[in-house]
């Protein structure tokens, strides 16, 4: 089992679960960032999360003391609002039910936000969500207005727990209107992964995707030619791996097991 002699040249980084929970680093996770960095391994913050924008992730992780820019980090809502930069037309009116974050993410790309007669829909995390945005969410979406995703997990894992992500909330939209998104942009879908290897400058198949759930981080090297590693310090256990049809390339406990294994390699290399 070795990453540096599969290839792997750069690092996507998932944060909830991998990196953190809630406010506190996980173990080696500062020893992970201090070794690629001092190796020269690039490592982008690749998150599903759509709740926050780059700028707040960047001083989230700054105030754990670790000193990343915002260039370090890329979200599924950045990478969906790219996205519809290339589908809409300039200033194109979107409602977006997400947080703020999220729609100041949207008003930066140039889009005209409005919940009146929007020609595009898009959903985020949106922890401010209640049910007067849930119906018109839903009345836009059976309207048949174009339909976008940021991300398709389930749950977000937070100290002591999960609580429910934009999942439970395409459920919630597909059971009273029948439709599911048009696209879903975050992980484990191509979309994400393509920009986030453009922005490292690096191909698809020298990155390896570092992340606590199967059914993103891992899928994602099944939908292309990606390695993956999982981590045992959020939401993925042993146990889930026995039936799992998402089969990571390497499994570690948590990043200080993966940045030892990659020291011990890093050092036979030289």
């Amino acid at each position: 089992m070795s990453l540096l002699a599969d290839g792997v040249r750069g690092f996507l980084l998932d944060m909830d679960g991998t990196f953190y929970l809630s406010d506190r680093l996980l173990p080696g996770a500062r020893e992970f960032w201090e070794f690629t960095q001092a190796a020269g391994m690039p490592v982008l913050f690749l998150s599903n999360n759509s709740s926050k924008n780059r700028a707040a992730y960047a001083r989230k992780i700054n105030g754990m003391g670790i000193p990343v820019t915002v260039e370090h980090i890329f979200t599924s809502g950045e990478a969906t609002a790219l996205y519809l930069q290339r589908l809409a037309p300039p200033g194109a009116a979107v409602a977006v039910f997400g947080t703020p974050d999220l729609e100041q993410t949207f008003a930066a790309a140039g889009f005209a936000l409005t919940l009146e007669q929007p020609a595009y829909v898009v959903l985020g995390f949106d922890t401010t969500i209640d049910y007067a945005k849930l119906t018109r969410l839903c009345d836009l979406v059976r309207a048949g207005l174009p339909y976008l995703a940021t991300h398709p997990d389930f749950n977000c894992p937070v100290a002591g727990g999960v609580i429910p992500d934009i999942g439970a909330i395409i459920a919630f939209v597909e059971a009273s209107t029948g439709r599911r998104p048009d696209v879903i942009i975050g992980k484990p879908n191509r979309h994400i992964l393509d920009m986030a290897a453009a922005r490292l400058r690096l191909p698809v198949e020298a990155l390896c995707m570092v992340g606590d759930r199967l059914y993103t981080d891992i899928a994602m090297g099944q939908n292309a030619p990606i390695h993956t590693a999982l981590v045992l310090s959020g939401e993925t256990s042993r146990a889930d791996l026995l039936n799992s049809p998402y089969r990571p390339d390497y499994v570690f406990e948590n990043l200080a097991e993966l940045t030892q294994h990659l020291r011990a390699e890093y050092t036979d290399s030289r």
